[in-house]
């Protein structure tokens, strides 16, 4: 019997008038999923998402809230299940352009997910210039991560067969007896790790010296006031992608004694710098806050456990114009800030629906961020659905509150990408910002004492010291 964790009952919770949904975009070498007479082959695609579902937590469950008394909601398993209803096809205009397949994801976004189903959609959208077809999925952020779960419907290799589906019937729903059981034992194990920590007021003191720098950083600092976080976000959102290349910033960032997140960090504020320029607002000596959030599970192979995730906030010296001293000066934020316990986002108070209720209300009125920033490692090699190629993929995360720009990192296979979710009336000009970011990562490489590799690599092949291939720079689209 699987609750929500209580960060991931804040999210269903603050989902009202936000879809707090994730995701990932990416494309695929449409060679073999077209047939001779230009039709995408859904139902081969089907079969093949169908037969791996297993292998992607709560493919096939629906949340269900107890009457008051018997717990938090939990995952069931959905009466009915139709993988049609979840793996779509959605055409573009013939040699679609990116611009148009990414106006075609924000619309597909903007479709409320059906409650009553598995809360998760793919939808493959054919027509792509080059002969290329895109893909896009979306879940609700309480199922699991976005990337590894769009990892998980793809094969390793090309000539995988294709596996048979294992059966599945739907468990049926707990009693009322079996969740007030349940119930009964979690509360008793939360008034018996009260009791514990009562008893024990040093171990209470350590750990809240231990966590104290993280939630002073979050709470006592305010975040510089900018466009870009003056009023409650709208609906409606615009993307923008920036390509990279994983082994070339790892070079960048072992010769300014930091990490791949450092040069992502970096790169993200000198993009912020040029797109508060090209508004005519100053940037001086501005440093903006960012939110990096930080994994807090302990991994229990097998056991589904939610999303646990803490925080990090940033400083990005929008104000410096030199990258290099940029990511110099991160880097030694960022391992300062390391040193410190992370407390878990929705701890503590947060457990309560109410203190959720009024996080949500007060949100669109913060001045503690100016934006969140997530990096998720992706598949290290490339994969493939029924024997075609991913290309790229791109991560997609959601933005709330007053932050009307967003950013989701992701690797996969040798490339570093970027997604930039910006409000669409806030943040019309997000591709400022991307160009921003393409220029400060290009200059990070120039600065580097070896020059700069072929543009471009095979599709899907890993670059970098370990696959004996030269290092790429960044491209510029």
């Amino acid at each position: 019997m699987e609750r929500l964790s209580a960060q991931d009952l804040a999210s269903v919770t603050g989902d009202v008038r936000l879809a707090l949904d994730i995701g990932a975009i990416g494309f695929l070498d449409g060679t073999g999923l077209v047939d001779g007479g230009g039709r995408f082959r859904i139902e081969a695609v089907r079969q093949v998402i169908e037969s791996r579902l297993q292998l992607v937590p709560h493919s096939r469950q629906v949340l269900y809230r107890p009457r008051p008394g018997l717990g938090w909601p939990l995952w069931v398993d959905a009466a009915a299940f139709d993988i049609a209803d979840h793996v779509r096809v959605f055409p573009l205009a013939v040699l679609a352009g990116q611009a148009q397949f990414l106006a075609a994801c924000e619309q597909l976004r903007r479709r409320r997910l059906d409650l009553s189903r598995p809360r998760w959609q793919v939808w493959f959208l054919p027509g792509l210039a080059d002969g290329r077809v895109g893909v896009f999925l979306r879940m609700h952020h309480a199922m699991a991560d976005g990337v590894a779960a769009f990892s998980a419907l793809f094969d390793l290799t090309a000539d995988s067969p294709a596996p048979a589906a294992p059966p599945w019937t739907p468990a049926p729903v707990p009693s009322t007896r079996e969740l007030l059981g349940d119930n009964a034992r979690r509360r008793a194990r939360e008034l018996d790790r009260a009791l514990s920590g009562l008893l024990d007021p040093a171990g209470m003191l350590r750990r809240g010296r231990r966590t104290w720098p993280a939630w002073r950083e979050a709470v006592v600092h305010r975040a510089p006031r900018t466009s870009l976080n003056r009023g409650r976000i709208g609906l409606n959102r615009r993307l923008a992608l920036v390509r990279g290349d994983l082994c070339r910033a790892s070079q960048i960032a072992r010769a300014h004694g930091g990490t791949v997140n450092d040069v992502v960090l970096a790169a993200v504020a000198g993009g912020l710098r040029e797109l508060l320029l090209a508004r005519g607002e100053p940037v001086g000596d501005l440093v903006l806050r960012a939110s990096v959030p930080v994994s807090l599970h302990q991994e229990q192979s097998g056991r589904p456990q939610g999303n646990r995730v803490g925080w990090m906030i940033v400083p990005l010296p929008a104000g410096e114009p030199c990258p290099a001293r940029r990511l110099t000066m991160i880097a030694a934020e960022s391992a300062e800030r390391k040193k410190n316990a992370r407390p878990e986002i929705t701890g503590g108070i947060f457990r309560f629906i109410l203190a959720q209720r009024v996080l949500g209300l007060l949100l669109p009125h913060q001045r503690h961020l100016n934006m969140f920033i997530t990096n998720v490692p992706g598949p290290p090699g490339p994969l493939y659905l029924a024997g075609a190629p991913l290309l790229e993929v791109f991560p997609v995360l959601p933005i709330t509150g007053n932050m009307a720009l967003g950013v989701a990192v992701t690797s996969y296979a040798g490339q570093l990408n970027l997604t930039a979710v910006a409000d669409q009336d806030r943040c019309g000009d997000v591709e400022v910002f991307a160009d921003g970011v393409r220029r400060a990562l290009e200059e990070l490489a120039q600065s580097l004492a070896q020059p700069p590799g072929p543009a471009i690599r095979p599709p899907g092949q890993p670059a970098g010291e370990e696959s004996g291939l030269p290092a790429c720079q960044w491209p510029s689209h």
